[in-house]
């Protein structure tokens, strides 16, 4: 997936706003390469040379306490020589917030992005120190 992204491409969802293609590849080898245990299904909904549209259901492990997530993403791109320059993806914060955080921290990150972005930036940092490239 990685691969796929032009050097100046963006990448925006509930947790993270990634402004380089490095900090992109960054967040995948932590998802991929991460003990989440993640798998995907998804469905191209609509595509071309320009624009994708796909619904995702990931399926993974969060945090030291292991808790199960299904979290159904719709994931919109932007192509830029034939490579993902805007990558897009929207999902119910407050599902997804309950279902890997739990209680009263899960319901503050539900419904405060500043929580959700601070606690996803935090993560990343540690993990790419911890597995430089």
């Amino acid at each position: 997936m990685a691969s796929c992204y032009h050097p100046a491409a963006t990448f925006e969802d509930i947790a993270f706003r990634l402004n380089r293609r490095e900090e992109i590849h960054d967040m995948w080898r932590m998802i991929c390469l991460g003990e989440s245990e993640i798998s995907v299904t998804f469905e191209i909904v609509q595509a071309d040379d320009h624009i994708g549209y796909v619904r995702a259901v990931d399926k993974y492990k969060f945090g030291p306490a292991r808790r199960p997530v299904i979290n159904i993403i719709d994931s919109h791109f932007s192509f830029q020589e034939d490579l993902i320059i805007k990558h897009h993806d929207l999902c119910d914060p407050h599902a997804w917030a309950s279902a890997a955080i739990g209680g009263v921290n899960g319901f503050i990150a539900g419904r405060v992005p500043l929580v959700r972005r601070f606690m996803a930036h935090r993560k990343l940092k540690k993990w790419v120190k911890r597995n430089p490239r």
